[in-house]
This record gives C-alpha cells, structure tokens and sequence, in this order.
C-alpha cells in the first residue's frame, strides 16, 4: 500500500480540486467541505442539473458529461484531485444499458483522463452495494463480493464500477481510493433522495406503513468528510467501509417520528412485503411493464446489507462519524426550514 501523504508535496491540495456529479447528494456536500476549507473547486455538470445545492459556493462551473471525453478532460487540466461521485441509481431499469453506461463507461472514461491529466489524488464514491456479505459477523473490506445469484443489475454495474477503478490502481498506477458508503441521510437534501424523502415524511407522520428491515447509515456529512480525509490520508488500491450506526426500521422512524410527536408507522413483516411484491412483479411482467420499482429484488435489497465495521475508516483516514440521531434531527429541521422558505 502507498500512502497519499508519504513521498510527495501536498502541492495537490493548491490546486482546483474537481468534483463530478456535484449536483448530486454526495457530491454536493464534497463542494460544499471543499470550499469551507478554502479550496479551489471545479464541478462538471449537464446543462439540465440543477444547481440549486450549489448556491452560494464559489466554484468553477464545467459542462459536460462522463460519457464525454472531451468535455471530461478539459475539466481535469490543471487540477490536482478528483472527487468522481456520478452514478446512475436506477436500480428499477428493465434495461441495464443505461446503468453500464453512465456508471461503468463514465468512470473508464473519468479515469483515462485523470491519467493523462496526472491527477494526483482520484476519490471514488462506490456503495456498500458491493461488500460481501458476512453471515457470521460484521461486514469488512476483506469480504469479496459473493452473492452474484441475487445481485441485480444495477449492483452489478456498481461492482464492476469499483472493480474497474481498483483494476486501474493496480494495473496503471491510478492514485486512487473507493468509499464503500451507506445509505446517506442529513440537511442540504435538495432533490430529496428517496431514503431522505421517506424520513421527512416519516417526520411528518405521513408513513403509515414500512418494512420491518434494518441498514447501514450515515451522515451525508461525514461522507463527504471521509472523502476529504481519504484524498490526504488514504491508501492508493484500496476500499474504505464509510458506514456509521446499523439500525432498525422501527427504531429509526421512531428517533424521525418522536422530533415532531407523530404516530411512528407500523412495520410490515418481511414475508408479506415479500408476497405483495412477487404479486405485483408477475401482473407487471404480464403485461409487459417496464421499469417497475416494486420488485421482489426491491424487498430484498431493502434488508440486505447488515452491520458494517468502519474500523480501517477509523484507524487509517481518522474518520470520527455523528450519531444517527443527530443526523436524523437536523436532516428533519432542514426539511422544516425549507418548506418554510418554500412556502413564501
């Protein structure tokens, strides 16, 4: 393993630090850490994102695409890191073309360029998506992928996303890092994403039913404070667990329901979520829908990811995560201050 700090002079942190998908959660958050810090920061967006997350940040604004070189290139010259946090989370897609391509092709592509542009730090938002599972204990780094027979598409495409980027590190001298993240909840969740959306409605006493399932959080805060600390302290080739509090469903609505003393919603046994799903995927299927969020794949994904150990986080980039009840409170007085705003 090579260190990020070993050998070399932080000349890296003076120069523009470029973050792709920044309009996005994650990578929102990376811009907004990175301009706090003083840093100079590029993003690269479409035409069509939205910048409403972006307001107010003193950044430097590149259109383009990852699926288009050129456009990637030109917004790599001159800078010393990348955050690359672009994903397609369509995990409902009947078609995983789309999925290969934007996570997969954007990324080769993304790398390809930092190379020619001698990037010298490459940070790479990957999922806990693809983390082996540990039937015997916590989840770590360690633990090959090993449930192809029930992975869909989409965490398929993500794996090979992180195998491409690992490849890469180890093939052609790629200076970069993978962040195996969990689900993500704070403020400043502008599109809102689904998992933030279903907590401000639990919030609002608008969820009535949900599944009695249990997932890896984390504060979208601390990811992107994991990604700053990996770009000066992490290890080229290697993957990082960036996962903070395994908790239930019940207890979570529940933290998300007493902030407002709303009625927590009552919980759905696995095994009906199960049958109601597989009910409606073969009236789907009979019918030729498409691209259908109520899967069973859906309900299993939902309660598949089981407690994860942070300690290389902790211990190798001095990652120190919140509790998920401070996450939960001030991604819900978020929520609160800006439907107020809204409503002006």
């Amino acid at each position: 393993m090579v260190n990020f700090m070993s050998g070399q002079t932080e000349s890296f942190l003076e120069k523009p630090a470029l973050v792709t998908g920044a309009s996005g959660f994650v990578g929102s958050h990376t811009v907004r850490l990175l301009v706090a810090r003083g840093r100079k920061v590029r993003v690269l967006l479409r035409k069509t994102s939205s910048t409403e997350a972006l307001e107010g940040l003193d950044v430097e604004i590149h259109y383009g695409d990852v699926t288009d070189q050129d456009s990637i290139r030109a917004a790599m010259e001159g800078c010393g890191s990348v955050f690359y946090s672009v994903v397609d989370p369509r995990f409902w897609l009947t078609d995983p073309a789309p999925l290969y391509r934007n996570n997969v092709d954007g990324v080769v592509n993304a790398m390809d360029a930092a190379l020619a542009c001698n990037i010298e730090r490459f940070i790479f938002t990957s999922s806990m998506g693809t983390l082996g599972f540990n039937p015997d204990g916590l989840v770590t780094e360690d633990i090959e992928f090993n449930w192809f027979d029930k992975a869909s598409p989409y965490i398929l495409a993500r794996l090979e996303a992180e195998n491409q980027v690992l490849a890469y590190c180890r093939d052609k001298g790629l200076p970069g890092v993978a962040l195996c993240i969990a689900n993500t909840y704070g403020p400043q969740d502008y599109q809102p994403t689904p998992h933030g959306n279903m907590l401000r409605e639990v919030g609002l006493g608008e969820v009535k039913h949900t599944l009695d399932a249990s997932a890896s959080t984390v504060d979208i805060r601390d990811a992107a404070e994991a990604a700053l600390l990996a770009e000066q302290h992490g290890h080229f080739g290697e993957r990082y667990i960036i996962a903070n509090e395994y908790i239930s469903n019940k207890e979570f609505c529940g933290i998300a329901a007493a902030v407002n003393g709303v009625e927590p919603p009552k919980l759905i046994p696995m095994w009906v979520a199960y049958i109601v799903a597989g009910i409606m995927e073969f009236f789907l299927k009979l019918f030729r829908r498409k691209d259908y969020m109520i899967s069973t794949n859906a309900v299993f994904l939902s309660n598949a990811f089981k407690a994860m150990d942070h300690s290389k986080a902790r211990n190798e980039l001095g990652w120190n995560p919140r509790p998920i009840k401070e996450t939960i409170e001030d991604a819900l007085a978020w929520y609160a201050q800006r439907e107020k705003e809204t409503q002006r």
